[in-house]
C-alpha cells in the first residue's frame, strides 16, 4: 500500500519482494493514481492492482474480500502511506490547524490500525505487517512538524498491534528510513539541506539508499525475521546514533 510512482519507497519494496519470488498486490487511491499504479503493476507482474482508500473502512473490507476470494490468504502487508497538508508542513507546529492535525493522524497513523484489522484475518498461518517511519517520530526535525507527531503515533500503534497480534503469529514492525528523495519528501521545506546534513554526519558518510530499505522490508516479511516484532528498525546509514 503506497506505491504512487517510481520514486516511492513502496515501489522499491515491491521490486525487492518480486525479486525474492513474492506475488504482490498493489493498491491505489482514486482515479488519479489508477493509471500510474496499473502501469507499475504490469511491469512487476502484480497478481492484483486494486483501489483502496485507507480512510474508508468499506474499501478496506472490499479489498480484503477480493484477496480472500482470489488468493485465500495473505502473508505480508506493507503500509507505506502518509499525508499532511502542505501548509501544516510549512508553518510552525504551534500553528497546526485542528483539521490538519486530524487528517495527518488519520491517514498516517490510524490507517495502519484499520488496515491491520481488515487484513489480519487473512494471515491464517501468521504473517508480517510492516510500516514506514522516520527519525522525526522521536526527535524534532525542522519543518517535519505535524508529520513527526503522526509518525510518533504510528510507532506507538506498531507496539500495541504487535502485542495484540502476536498470539496469531503476526509480527508488526516499522522501518525508520533515512531521508530519501521521494515525491512526498519534496513537500518538506529544506529537504535538500536535510540530505546534505545527514550525509555529512552519518557513519557511512552518505544517505540511505532505497534498495537498502527495501531489503530490510524483505527481511521483516520473510521467515528470516520470524523472531522480530514490535521493533523500529533504523535503516539510515547510522545517522540516528549520532549526537554532537
Amino acid at each position: 500500500m503506497g506505491v504512487a510512482n517510481r520514486w516511492s519507497l513502496a515501489w522499491s519494496i515491491a521490486q525487492s519482494f518480486v525479486r525474492e519470488g513474492a506475488r504482490v498486490i498493489l493498491t491505489y487511491q482514486g482515479d488519479r493514481q489508477k493509471e500510474t499504479v496499473e502501469e507499475l503493476g504490469a511491469e512487476l507482474g502484480a497478481a492484483l492492482v486494486a483501489p483502496c482508500d485507507v480512510t474508508q473502512d468499506e474499501e478496506l473490507q472490499a479489498l480484503a474480500r477480493a484477496i480472500s476470494a482470489r488468493f485465500g490468504e495473505l502473508d505480508a502487508l506493507v503500509h507505506s502511506i502518509a499525508f499532511a497538508n502542505r501548509e501544516d508542513l510549512s508553518r510552525p507546529f504551534l500553528e497546526t490547524s485542528r483539521s490538519g492535525y486530524l487528517i495527518a493522524q488519520e491517514v498516517s497513523a490510524y490507517s495502519l490500525v484499520a488496515a491491520a484489522r481488515a487484513f489480519a484475518p487473512l494471515m491464517k498461518n501468521g504473517g508480517s505487517v510492516i510500516t514506514l517511519s522516520y527519525l522525526g517520530a522521536v526527535r524534532v526535525v525542522p519543518n517535519y512538524n505535524v508529520m513527526g507527531v503522526a509518525k510518533a503515533a504510528l510507532e506507538a500503534c506498531v507496539r500495541y498491534l504487535a502485542a495484540e497480534l502476536g498470539a496469531a503469529k503476526i509480527r508488526v514492525n516499522a522501518i525508520s528510513a533515512g531521508p530519501v528523495k521521494t515525491a512526498s519528501a519534496r513537500g518538506i521545506q529544506g529537504f535538500s539541506s536535510m540530505l546534505d546534513h545527514v550525509a555529512s554526519r552519518a557513519p557511512f558518510q552518505r544517505n540511505a539508499e532505497p534498495g537498502e530499505i527495501a531489503d530490510a522490508a524483505v527481511f521483516l516479511a520473510s521467515d528470516l525475521g520470524r523472531g522480530v516484532t514490535g521493533n523500529i528498525l533504523f535503516v539510515d546509514a547510522g545517522y540516528q546514533l549520532m549526537g554532537m
